[in-house]
């Protein structure tokens, strides 16, 4: 049954309910004004009458359905980039929305081949359920083609593991990191493992179907001996919850893994950086600085700034800027396919190896993990072994 607002009363006219933004009157005397109120309660409501030629409308009704029906997380991604596109064509009807449209947004945007192909989806996927839910009868951008989103060739040798770890203050990061080395499981698999999960007398962690990435099977890791201890370690210390957890005690979100590896980033910069006798120019440092904010707030009042705190922030801006130009930024992604590389060379079947990282399609490792195209000399070996 649809959910009305509560009757409300206005001074000298009597009771009134808000149905679809209409005032509807009830009548002066509350206990049939109540009556009257639940009488359309029970009565049928029609759909509400979207503008099918705003996409505005569009995307709004998408973003409330999405905050409903999925994820959190997946709710922020869509919102993040739908509501971009709605900035830069505020005005746009469907009737007018063409695939031109799509591709001057994403070609506005100065960012990675991945990314510009997940705007495209964005709102590829907002209008294709719009058409899917009757709010308009046609899809104009249904055949947009999507940008290709490349493959992720870089892959983690054990000697740069070792050289990772050891980068790496925090024992909660270096638990994740290996974790991830040692199982090739997917981030977000990583950071959604809870006790209820572990089956430790298999050594596995078994993911039900409705938390499966696709919802098609169950998603079963399983571990080696260096998995199944960190496992076994974190469930007794963290017993409710999730069991991946920072130093502060609370699970590991996106954004926090992302900013352990900037800051990772950064120490494996500045050890490159010292390694190579490279330094901040004084003369930059002193440019830079005229062009920091003079004032810092303390208490909502402007507190000037000296000048050697102008030029101490402006030499730690510009070592973290050079830093990260002498380090790779990494992700749990790499984590994964550098296991299936590794897993690859050491004589794995591809399949197996498919089916150990949950993919539904085996061919996804001749799709996406072409790694070993960068190896010559393992398909040299396998050569010979073809042709001995």
């Amino acid at each position: 049954m649809p959910k009305f607002a509560k009757p409300w009363f206005r001074k000298g006219r009597g009771w009134y309910v808000t149905v679809d933004g209409k005032q509807v009157p009830l009548g002066a005397d509350r206990k049939s004004a109540f009556a009257e109120y639940h009488k359309l309660m029970q009565q049928p409501r029609e759909a509400p009458k979207v503008r099918g030629d705003s996409v505005a409308v569009i995307v709004d009704h998408f973003l409330d359905w999405a905050q409903k029906n999925r994820a959190a997380d997946t709710y922020g991604w869509y919102r993040q980039r739908l509501e971009a596109f709605c900035q830069r064509y505020p005005d746009l009807t469907v009737e007018a929305l063409r695939p031109f449209h799509v591709q001057e947004w994403i070609d506005s945007v100065d960012r990675s081949s991945g990314t510009r192909r997940n705007y495209a989806r964005s709102i590829q996927r907002a209008i294709r359920w719009a058409k899917q839910m009757g709010y308009i009868d046609q899809n104009p951008i249904a055949d947009f083609k999507k940008p290709k989103g490349g493959t992720r060739t870089t892959v983690i040798s054990p000697e740069e593991f070792v050289d990772i770890l050891a980068a790496i203050p925090s024992a909660e990061f270096r638990d994740l990191l290996t974790f991830a080395w040692e199982t090739g499981a997917r981030a977000a698999e990583c950071l959604a493992i809870e006790k209820r999960h572990v089956d430790l007398a298999w050594g596995r962690i078994i993911f039900p179907v409705e938390e499966e990435k696709m919802e098609r099977a169950p998603r079963i890791i399983y571990l080696n001996e260096v998995a199944f201890d960190i496992i076994r370690r974190l469930v007794l210390k963290n017993p409710d919850g999730k069991v991946f957890r920072n130093t502060a005690g609370k699970a590991w979100t996106t954004e926090a893994v992302n900013c352990a590896f900037v800051a990772l980033q950064h120490r494996l910069g500045q050890a490159a950086m010292k390694a190579k006798g490279i330094v901040v120019a004084e003369d930059d440092v002193a440019v830079f600085a005229k062009t920091l904010k003079p004032c810092i707030l303390s208490r909502g009042e402007p507190v000037p700034k000296c000048h050697a705190e102008l030029l101490g922030e402006a030499r730690r801006k510009l070592t973290f800027r050079l830093a990260t130009m002498h380090a790779p930024k990494y992700c749990l992604t790499i984590f994964r396919h550098s296991w299936c590389h590794r897993a690859l060379r050491r004589g794995v079947d591809a399949l197996t190896v498919s089916v150990l990282m949950g993919h539904a399609d085996p061919s996804m490792i001749a799709k996406v993990y072409s790694h070993l195209s960068h190896a010559p000399e393992y398909l040299r070996e396998a050569v010979k072994k073809a042709t001995a």
